[in-house]
């Protein structure tokens, strides 16, 4: 199990937010914590850690008027840590480049890939072939619907038919190095993990990051324990750099 970091950015501004909360309509959401320090701040402090893999997202649509603010947040990131973060939020082939000379080591990528609720296998190739696998993250971020839980996409706001299942994870493997899921209906609660989705999740046969609910050690403990120490966690509105009370050294403790 390996800690990645996180930079949330809305409205140009690093926030945690709840995840479930979040409205295209308004650029609304419901905050935990809005930081007086830019995005680049939180990037340094992660490069002077030595802690990589992490990832930048990106809130807001972009036809947002806080769109190119936040883009520009997000940018200032990357090349504040060359090589040590992913970049997510909108990207497709024509603006992924965008992202990886910023200094990005992969996109994270999920509404392109998806077409009327399934997945578009065409614009899945047209992805990889911008990008190259080695340099593609796709978020299977997920919410439950019923006993299930269903990948969304649209900033977690629209529902796919497609489950989160091992046979997904094995399908998208061959085009795709890791994945990042947040648990939507958990991201920003600080109440505990989503149980449920970790057996799916260590089939993976490629990296995946799990983000959402984490407000205590015990949560990681949990995670590490079910997860055979296979799903690499991110936390973010718990963590005292974003408002909360998890230092990072504890966290490096919990899971070495």
């Amino acid at each position: 199990m390996r800690f990645r970091p996180c930079i949330d950015i809305h409205n140009g501004r690093v926030k945690q937010i709840v995840g479930s909360s979040l409205s295209d309509r308004g650029d609304t959401a419901d905050e935990n914590y809005v930081s007086d320090k830019d995005a680049a701040y939180f990037a340094s402090l992660y490069r002077e850690r030595g802690l990589d893999g992490g990832h930048v997202i990106l809130l807001n649509p972009r036809d947002s008027v806080h769109y190119e603010a936040t883009r520009e947040q997000a940018l200032a990131a990357l090349r504040a840590y060359p090589g040590g973060m992913m970049a997510g939020g909108g990207i497709d082939p024509e603006n992924a480049k965008v992202f990886l000379e910023a200094g990005a080591s992969h996109v994270i990528v999920t509404s392109y890939v998806f077409k009327d609720g399934r997945i578009d296998r065409r614009a899945l190739a047209a992805m990889e072939k911008a990008v190259g696998r080695e340099h593609l993250c796709l978020d299977l971020s997920c919410r439950r619907r019923g006993t299930e839980h269903y990948i969304v996409t649209d900033r977690w706001q629209r529902f796919t038919d497609e489950k989160l299942e091992p046979g997904i994870l094995e399908f998208f493997a061959d085009h795709a190095s890791e994945f990042l899921v947040h648990a939507v209906d958990t991201e920003g609660k600080q109440q505990g993990i989503d149980e449920d989705i970790i057996p799916i999740l260590k089939a993976s046969t490629v990296p995946v990051t799990y983000a959402g609910g984490v407000g205590t050690l015990g949560d990681i403990i949990r995670l590490k324990e079910a997860g055979d120490g296979r799903i690499d966690v991110t936390v973010g509105s718990a963590l005292n750099i974003f408002g909360g009370t998890l230092d990072i050294e504890e966290i490096l403790r919990c899971i070495s």
